[in-house]
């Protein structure tokens, strides 16, 4: 009887009885887009800047400074701006650490400047009259004494969007190209989330939110190079065939001409000769966070395989 009940009560919710109801489907609340970046690769992402950075504010001391040399989260310090420079107390700082000039190879450009590593931020609790008491609010590295402090405005990241799947044969956009001439941490091989610099900049016009193809011109670009002077068994002593001199299935064979096979040897580098010159291998897709005069910091969003310093960046 209970079983019979339950069978007429679904098929009526299901419209197939006398009753009317239909199934429905309640939904939850609708989530916040995601960031394409967040935490440390927000405001820790670091960047190759031209212009000097002013070396005048810095962290001077911290409360437990004979207890150590690196300082963390939630540490006190001591920064040189105090109620002389207008400094009120919840004001957040950023710590930055100029490492050096920028030398690539990667890169035409004479001259695309030198990284600036960024650590982290700190929150102003106490204000004297020459310093200011800081507590770290947030930290990507250790810090120490004579690291250089800076006003920062909030940041926000691009917000991730429902884009058509990464095409792996698309034409070239004939937008500006450029490289990628380094990465955070000094990573020769990258993958999803990890942050690069390309020395496209403020010169090339590129914008905060630009979607960049991640690729490498076809043929090139590879972990290994093939020799020039193939290898092909098939036509060494002892394996020749005295019609085709050097086995069918070696690229470097005599191709057949009527009857014999006397026609030209062909390599792999002459078989190429006459196809386009666009033909490239997508490996993947960045976004751009930051952008400076001549470079712009970017975090890899899509990949097809493994990416590596060297490969060209396109704005889509």
């Amino acid at each position: 009887m209970l079983l019979s009940c339950f069978i007429l009560a679904t098929f009526a919710i299901a419209g197939f009885g006398q009753g009317k109801m239909r199934p429905t489907i309640t939904y939850g609340e609708a989530r916040a887009p995601k960031s394409v970046a967040a935490g440390s690769n927000l405001y820790c992402a670091g960047y190759i800047q031209s212009n000097g950075i002013s070396t005048t504010n810095k962290i001077v001391g911290a409360d437990n400074e004979a207890d150590g040399y690196n300082f963390k989260t939630n540490d006190f310090l001591y920064v040189n701006m105090g109620a002389n420079k207008g400094v009120n107390v919840g004001d957040i700082f950023a710590v930055v650490r100029p490492r050096g000039q920028v030398e690539s190879r990667w890169t035409n450009k004479e001259d695309i400047g030198f990284y600036v590593q960024e650590l982290g931020a700190l929150e102003v609790v106490r204000v004297k009259a020459e310093v200011s008491v800081v507590r770290v609010k947030a930290q990507c590295d250790s810090f120490l004494l004579g690291d250089l402090v800076q006003l920062t405005e909030k940041r926000t990241s691009p917000l991730v969007e429902m884009r058509p799947p990464l095409d792996l044969f698309g034409d070239p956009s004939g937008k500006a190209m450029g490289r990628i001439v380094m990465s955070r941490g000094g990573a020769e091989m990258l993958t999803r989330d990890f942050i690069a610099y390309v020395d496209l900049g403020a010169d090339n016009n590129v914008q905060i939110g630009d979607h960049l193809t991640v690729f490498r011109p076809l043929g090139k670009g590879n972990i290994t190079k093939i020799r020039e002077k193939e290898s092909a068994s098939a036509r060494d002593e002892g394996f020749q065939s005295d019609t085709y001199r050097g086995g069918k299935f070696s690229n470097q064979t005599a191709r057949k001409s009527g009857d014999k096979a006397d026609g030209m040897v062909v390599t792999t580098h002459q078989a190429k000769e006459g196809r386009p010159l666009n033909l490239r291998k997508v490996v993947g897709e960045a976004v751009v966070l930051n952008v400076k005069e001549h470079t712009a910091t970017v975090v890899i969003t899509r990949t097809a395989q493994e990416i590596h310093t060297g490969d060209w960046v396109e704005v889509q």
